[in-house]
């Protein structure tokens, strides 16, 4: 890989791994309270602190950083242990956990300068194994002459931290501070900065204000400082010192009239010198270590609906033009003609603006893959080349996000039960190196995806006993070879019987074509037994704003997206034949398969006045056709598609809604869902 893309790639693993620690963070803090406090502890915050340690261990694998790697992966067998409780949740084991995520997040910071940097990790797994065999460690020694009601309200970690401020001979000072409710946490933040360049905030603690107007704080410090060395260095009122360790207190409480902050701005020289500095520190720091912006994809679909409703408000604006010019043509109506031409132009580079910040190159997944296979297959034991092709197309960043985790199914399962091991490979005549293909296209208005292996093949024997075996199809089903393949996407179906790390866990080929065809896409299937096999995704470009055909059923008006129209046609009912129970018609010499709307979604059959002729809108997605028959076509037109939610994403066949700007609202067709619906009819007759 060049520089570039491995620069490239490391940002985007900063920027990843970043947001799961941050959150990881959030959700240990969170747990580490409630075990404090003593309330019951939510078992969807253990889940969710389970899947953020098993997607960091996702990305470190796939970035081929083993030792991110390995500790994630012990990590993930604790919280596994903890979520199905035989692990007792544990003050000792939250101090683990947040043990884990500081190594967690230093290696990363490490890795940030040099992807080799790397920190023992031992004593973290034997800690954990610890824990995992139930072997209490100790706990450390509480200091003695701390107020036990201090040290209650101190967290583990804190409470470790006091104890090695001690041993390293600090005195364990408590400040005590009074803010104005209005500037409380900017003044906060100023005097904890302050304090930290003499020694280390133990602990700061909220408490009730001694003023009206004000809040109070109480911070446990740890310096060689004596309280008085430390007031005059503070030099502000109202500051409280008591040293608690060793147990002097300062003679008088310190009170000075000035105000809550100091008084006259402390000047710190700053020196970076190579090597020198705790390392700990240095991974400590708050900066962010990628210069990438993250923008939400919702942001970016607020943005795209916006343009889509400007762009209808111009048609609307357009068509009063028109109207105008036809009733008074004068120098007004010419004018307001000409501005609405320029308005339709910027609103072409706008749309295309927003359009283009939403695309993205599909070398951002690619690269991902590029890391599975080489982890795959080295656990494995197998030599892989892969063999990456048009990286540079691009694709919606909605449909590159929602594509990672199906492309990354087809990837596991090509090296787990496509690529065979090498001594397997030289007796089939083969070289003892596979190839895993990964290639990109545009083919007009689509994305073309090709994932092919040179391994072994599929068993369409196989396929289908294990179909028989599973109820899916009787014994006497006679199915063409494109349909056996077809039987792999059923839910449940495969021909394994065992299930392994690399591609199991429940997870089947119906979830890839489902995730596959919620984006208006399809998949196809083609393998030669004992020569490998490809898959081949068929992507529109964008489901943002797209140009539609808009067509009548059933006194109903749908849309159709163009990018899957090839043309349409007026057909006598007598082209119309059948063929096992299917309606078929002629087209160029090929029988292509048609599908009635009035069936699929079961809309009243209006009786047809005068001719018997019908509108046949023919469709294409990869290399399958449909025929869709309608009562009227009425025009084409620049549409916004909405999601129709949650609630409704059981319908089959809808991509979403649109607006027209009439006030009226339709339903756009996801052209692959309906012709997985009628592939699934197909494959119902051979059950």
């Amino acid at each position: 890989m060049s520089d570039s893309n491995s620069s490239r790639a490391i940002k985007d693993f900063l920027a990843e791994s970043e947001e799961i620690l941050e959150q990881l963070n959030l959700d240990l803090v969170t747990l580490g309270d409630a075990i404090e406090n003593g309330g019951d502890v939510d078992p969807g915050l253990l889940n969710t602190i389970f899947r953020g340690a098993h997607s960091f261990k996702g990305i470190s694998g796939m970035f081929g950083f083993d030792d991110l790697c390995e500790l994630c992966h012990h990590m993930e067998s604790l919280l596994d242990s903890l979520r199905l409780g035989k692990v007792p949740l544990s003050e000792n084991l939250i101090e683990t956990l947040f043990s884990l995520l500081e190594v967690l997040t230093r290696l990363v910071h490490g890795k940030a300068e040099s992807e080799d940097f790397t920190l023992d990790i031992n004593p973290f797994i034997q800690r954990i194994d610890a824990l995992l065999r139930g072997d209490e460690l100790s706990a450390p020694p509480v200091a003695e002459g701390i107020d036990p009601a201090i040290l209650r309200v101190l967290t583990e970690y804190e409470e470790h931290r006091l104890n090695e401020s001690i041993k390293s001979g600090k005195n364990i000072l408590r400040v005590a501070v009074n803010f104005s409710l209005m500037s409380f946490d900017v003044e906060l933040a100023a005097l904890t900065d302050h304090l930290k360049q003499y020694g280390e905030v133990l602990s700061t603690l909220p408490s009730a204000g001694d003023l009206p107007g004000h809040i109070g704080f109480q911070l446990l410090f740890g310096a060689r400082s004596t309280g008085e060395e430390l007031a005059r260095i503070l030099q502000s009122e109202d500051i409280k010192i008591v040293c608690l360790y060793p147990a002097v207190e300062v003679a008088a409480p310190l009170n000075f009239p000035a105000k809550s902050h100091p008084s006259r701005p402390v000047e710190v020289e700053i020196v970076n010198k190579e090597g020198e500095g705790n390392e700990e520190e240095r991974a400590a720091s708050l900066r962010s270590l990628s210069r990438t912006v993250r923008v939400d994809i919702d942001k970016l679909d607020n943005l795209m609906n916006i343009v889509g409703e400007l762009v209808l408000s111009k048609s609307a604006i357009t068509a009063i033009a028109v109207q105008l010019k036809q009733q008074e043509s004068n120098d007004l109506t010419a004018e307001l003609q000409k501005a609405t031409r320029g308005l339709e132009r910027r609103l072409e580079e706008l749309q295309q603006g927003v359009m283009d910040v939403r695309m993205v190159p599909i070398s951002q997944i690619f690269d991902k893959m590029v890391r599975i296979i080489r982890r795959a297959s080295n656990e494995q034991g197998k030599r892989i080349t892969l063999d990456v092709r048009g990286a540079e197309t691009e694709l919606d960043k909605l449909i590159v996000e929602d594509l990672s985790d199906p492309l990354m199914h087809i990837i596991r399962n090509a090296v787990d039960h496509g690529i065979e091991a090498p001594e397997e490979r030289v007796a089939a005549g083969k070289s003892e190196k596979g190839t895993i293909t990964l290639w990109a296209a545009q083919k007009g208005n689509h994305v073309v995806l090709e994932i092919g292996d040179d391994g072994r093949g599929i068993d369409a024997n196989r396929v289908r006993q294990k179909a028989i075996e599973r109820g899916l199809i009787s014994p006497e089903a006679e199915l063409s070879r494109e349909d056996i393949y077809n039987l792999v996407f059923l839910p449940g179906f495969s021909t394994r019987d065992e299930v392994t790390d690399l591609s199991g866990r429940g997870v089947g080929m119906d979830v890839v074509k489902n995730n596959i065809a919620a984006l208006s896409g399809a998949i196809e299937i083609d393998s030669e037994f004992g020569r490998g096999t490809l898959m081949t995704i068929t992507l529109p470009i964008t489901l943002a704003i797209i140009k539609a055909l808009i067509v009548r059923v059933s006194g109903r008006s749908y849309a159709i997206p163009i990018n899957s129209v090839l043309e349409t046609l007026m057909i006598n009912a007598s082209a119309i034949r059948t063929i096992e129970r299917r309606e078929v018609m002629e087209l160029r010499q090929k029988t292509l398969p048609l599908l009635r709307l009035t069936e699929v979604f079961a809309l009243p059959v209006e009786e047809k006045q005068g001719s018997a002729r019908s509108f046949v809108v023919v469709t294409g997605m990869a290399e399958k056709r449909i025929g869709i028959l309608v009562d009227e076509l009425i025009g084409q037109q620049d549409v916004v598609i909405k999601s129709l939610g949650k609630a409704l994403s059981f319908v089959r066949g809808i991509a979403g809604a649109a607006d027209l700007g009439n006030q009226k609202t339709i339903l756009v067709l996801d052209v692959g869902g309906l012709m997985n619906e009628a592939l699934r009819g197909e494959l119902a007759r051979h059950v």
